[in-house]
């Protein structure tokens, strides 16, 4: 995706995360300069890609630690023409205010923690590791020194959620009373061999993207009630979530034994006025169930189409915003904190 497709993409008619603050090199704003620690997490290079891509950031450069590693991803055009740095190098770069973290999801906290410390803003892949204390110390760390933490969940700036946050914060949909989620796909044994050093099986790695989702909409749940069944080779490739607020359930499914389980990703929201349904999640299709007719929607069922943004833009290009002081950011460490220790709860490690 090179800047002129961004742009395009960026500033169709009804993408509300996305505006004219997108600058390209003729303006007279000066680009964020980031540089990307890691390439091993799964939305290493899509990240990347879409950086280089925003003419609201310059790349300054790229850190690898594994040779090995550098060696296999140095010819992905993500990567391409960009220099390969040390660490030390990165963090001590003239002029630099952020860093995106992509290692593997074991390295993510001391990663994001030299991050936060050197005083420079944050993007960090999901899901947010294993301890929940030390997470909060990099959150804590950010506030003190003013920096933002950006999480990678996929679904923030997603055109389908943004037309269901927007019917539940406008109460269109009445009393929610039910969220039901599923994040699933299918995963080869040599996705799985890589995946089972984290316990926390397929909610972990997925079913976090729309635990975020329901956090927003309903707050932290004051109870999360993991299902968990193996394969057999011991993972949980096969997870269920319950989670309890004060009037309402919300069900979240993530599979990795599914065929074509991205085909059936879904988000639905519930009221005793409406429902809101997201099916599939990507190229986003929505259908929206009203009581009485709300803005321009009318009475009944109908299918509303909403732009397909490309996964991970419109969250860079509000971060830079939020970054410049031209708007708050909306996920507050609080949220931020929420989830993840709801993710942590739904996958059985807490």
């Amino acid at each position: 995706m090179n800047r002129r497709t961004f742009h395009t993409l960026a500033l169709g008619a009804g993408a509300s995360a996305f505006s004219s603050s997108i600058h390209g090199a003729g303006d007279s704003v000066k680009p964020i300069r980031v540089g990307q620690i890691g390439t091993k997490h799964a939305h290493a290079s899509g990240q990347l890609e879409t950086l280089r891509a925003c003419g609201d950031y310059e790349v300054v450069g790229i850190v690898e630690p594994d040779e090995a590693q550098r060696k296999k991803v140095e010819k992905d055009k993500a990567y391409a023409g960009l220099p390969w740095l040390t660490e030390e190098q990165l963090l001590n770069t003239t002029g630099l205010q952020a860093v995106s973290v992509e290692t593997d999801v074991s390295d993510l906290l001391n990663t994001a923690e030299k991050v936060v410390n050197a005083g420079l803003h944050l993007h960090l892949d999901k899901p947010a590791g294993e301890s929940l204390e030390q997470f909060k110390r990099i959150l804590d760390t950010a506030t003190t020194k003013k920096r933002l933490v950006k999480m990678g969940y996929m679904f923030r700036y997603n055109s389908g959620f943004d037309l269901a946050v927007k019917a539940v914060r406008e109460g269109w949909l009445g009393e929610i009373s039910v969220i039901h989620a599923e994040m699933s796909k299918f995963m080869d044994d040599a996705g799985r061999v890589e995946m089972l050093p984290y316990k926390g099986g397929s909610m972990f790695e997925l079913g976090c993207h729309v635990i975020d989702s329901v956090v927003r909409l309903l707050g932290k749940p004051e109870k999360v009630s993991p299902h968990i069944q193996r394969g057999k080779d011991g993972w949980a490739d096969n997870m269920l979530a319950v989670l309890d607020y004060p009037k309402a359930t919300a069900t979240v499914r993530s599979s990795m034994i599914e065929v074509q389980g991205g085909a059936r990703r879904q988000f639905v929201v519930c009221g005793n006025m409406g429902t809101v349904e997201i099916l599939p999640l990507e190229a986003p299709v929505v259908r929206l169930m009203l009581d009485r007719p709300r803005g321009e929607y009318k009475k009944g069922i109908q299918t509303v189409k909403v732009e397909n943004l490309p996964r991970y833009a419109a969250d860079w290009v509000d971060f830079a915003k939020a970054i410049r002081g031209e708007k708050a950011w909306e996920f507050t460490p609080e949220h931020d904190l929420a989830v993840q220790e709801t993710v942590l709860r739904a996958s059985g490690m807490m």
